[in-house]
C-alpha cells in the first residue's frame, strides 16, 4: 500500500509510504489519500489529522514517471486535484509533519494542509519550475494567500529551495523542530487540539477559511453565523465554567 492510515486516540495519521520514489504521488496514491481523508473527515471519533512522508521525505511532488501511463494523475477540472485531496474543504483540520523535501506538489499538499511542523532538515520548494511542469493544485493561489504576493511570486518564479529556518520566518511553516522529530511533535500538537472543544474549533477554522473574498461585512456576517453555531453547541457552559473558575492561570 502505498498511503497506510494509523489511528492514535483522536488523532488520525495518513503517511504516504513510497521512500523509494521520495513520496511522490502518482494517480493510485492520490486515490488513497483523498480515500484516506474522506473517511477521516467522516468518522465521528477522529478530531485532527496529520499527513507524513515516511523515509525521511514528506513529498518529492508528483511522480513524473507515471505521466503517460496508467498511473499518471488524473488532471481533469472537476473532481479531486492531481496529487489527491487538494481540492477538498475538509471540516476538521489538518497538520503537515514535513521532514525533508516538500516541493512541487509535495509542497502543495503542505499547503492544503491547515498547519505545518517542519523538522530542522525540512527544504520546501517549486520545484517543478526546473521541469515546465505547472502548479496545478493550489499553489499559485494557497502560497500568496499565506505568505504574500511578493514572497510568493519570489518562489513561484525562481524555484529556489527554502530551508526550515527561511520557512518560518515567511509564515510557510509554524514549528521548526529537531530533524526526525516532525512527525511526533505534529502528532502532539493534534493531541493538544483534540483536546479542545470541537465545535467552536472548527466553526472559527471554517470562518477563516471562508472569508476569501468576502467584503468585510460579509465576512463579519459569517464569523456571527458561525459563531452563534458555536454559542448554540456549547461555548455559554464553557464560559460559565471561566466565570465559575475553571481554567484560569493555566488550570483547567
Amino acid at each position: 500500500m502505498s498511503v497506510r492510515v494509523e489511528v492514535d486516540g483522536a488523532v488520525t495519521t495518513v503517511v504516504v509510504d513510497r521512500p523509494d520514489a521520495r513520496n511522490a504521488v502518482d494517480g493510485p496514491t492520490a486515490a488513497a489519500l483523498v480515500e484516506a481523508f474522506r473517511a477521516f473527515d467522516a468518522d465521528d471519533g477522529q478530531s485532527v489529522a496529520v499527513l507524513y512522508g515516511e523515509g525521511g521525505t514528506f513529498c518529492a511532488g508528483a511522480d513524473l514517471k507515471a505521466i503517460g501511463t496508467e498511473r499518471g494523475n488524473q488532471v481533469t477540472p472537476d473532481g479531486d486535484g492531481p496529487m489527491g485531496p487538494t481540492r477538498m474543504r475538509l471540516s476538521k483540520p489538518v497538520i503537515a509533519a514535513i521532514d525533508g523535501y516538500a516541493v512541487a506538489g509535495g509542497l502543495e499538499l503542505a499547503l492544503w494542509c491547515d498547519l505545518r511542523v517542519a523538522g530542522g532538515d525540512a527544504v520546501l520548494g517549486v520545484f517543478c519550475r526546473r521541469w515546465g511542469v505547472p502548479l496545478i493544485d493550489g499553489g499559485t493561489v494557497r502560497l500568496p494567500r499565506l505568505i504574500g504576493t511578493s514572497r510568493a511570486m519570489d518562489l513561484i518564479l525562481t524555484g529556489r529551495p527554502v530551508d526550515a529556518w527561511e520557512a518560518e520566518r515567511m509564515g510557510l511553516v509554524n514549528r521548526v523542530v529537531p530533524t526526525g522529530h516532525a512527525r511526533a511533535e505534529a502528532e502532539a500538537l493534534a493531541r493538544t487540539l483534540a483536546a479542545l472543544p470541537q465545535a467552536c474549533l472548527r466553526n472559527d477554522r471554517l470562518s477563516v477559511l471562508e472569508q476569501e473574498g468576502l467584503t468585510e461585512e460579509e465576512a463579519l456576517a459569517a464569523e456571527y453565523r458561525h459563531g452563534l453555531a458555536s454559542l448554540e453547541a456549547g461555548a455559554l457552559d464553557g464560559a460559565a465554567r471561566f466565570a465559575s473558575g475553571e481554567g484560569r492561570h493555566g488550570v483547567s
